[in-house]
């Protein structure tokens, strides 16, 4: 990187990345496992067949646990490559996520992970423009991925919330 200015707002906005994918891999793992717990609970069920089942099926908005659980480890793996890319910049990655709000309902898990997801597609779409005044062509790259699954997940949220 050429701008030492640029190159810390960078390293910044890396770090702010790194952040929001340790939140929201943990916000939706834990709602994973309350929906499912939940749904166990039902008399007559079992806790392992429920695991396979659907997370909040007991409103009217249904959450995929599986498909909620895929995502958490995506967020997962995001934060990782992230992290890696600070570290080969000469910065030093966050360990702190951004907070994390797991909603007493449904809706408001599928309302507030969907907010997550269009943030993130904010903070990427930036992060790819800094890169690219820097000519930092990995991170450009890699920030394209990303914002690809990031998008992806904007759109299951808004599909379950019926907002396709």
């Amino acid at each position: 990187m050429k701008n030492e200015a640029t190159a810390s707002e960078l390293l910044n906005l890396l770090n702010s990345a790194i952040a929001r994918e340790l939140q929201v891999c943990k916000q939706y793992m834990l709602q994973h496992a309350i929906g499912s717990g939940q749904e166990s609970a039902v008399p007559g069920k079992t806790p392992r067949a429920e695991q396979t089942r659907f997370v909040a099926s007991h409103s009217p908005y249904w959450l995929p646990g599986a498909s909620l659980k895929k995502i958490a480890i995506t967020e997962m793996t995001h934060a990782e490559a992230i992290a890696e890319r600070v570290v080969l910049l000469g910065g030093e990655p966050t360990t702190q996520p951004e907070a994390i709000t797991i909603g007493k309902t449904a809706s408001e898990m599928l309302e507030n992970d969907r907010e997550q997801e269009r943030r993130a597609i904010e903070l990427y779409r930036q992060i790819i423009g800094v890169a690219g005044k820097e000519h930092d062509d990995v991170t450009n790259k890699l920030f394209q991925q990303i914002l690809s699954d990031e998008e992806k997940h904007h759109r299951v949220f808004s599909d379950l919330l019926g907002g396709g």
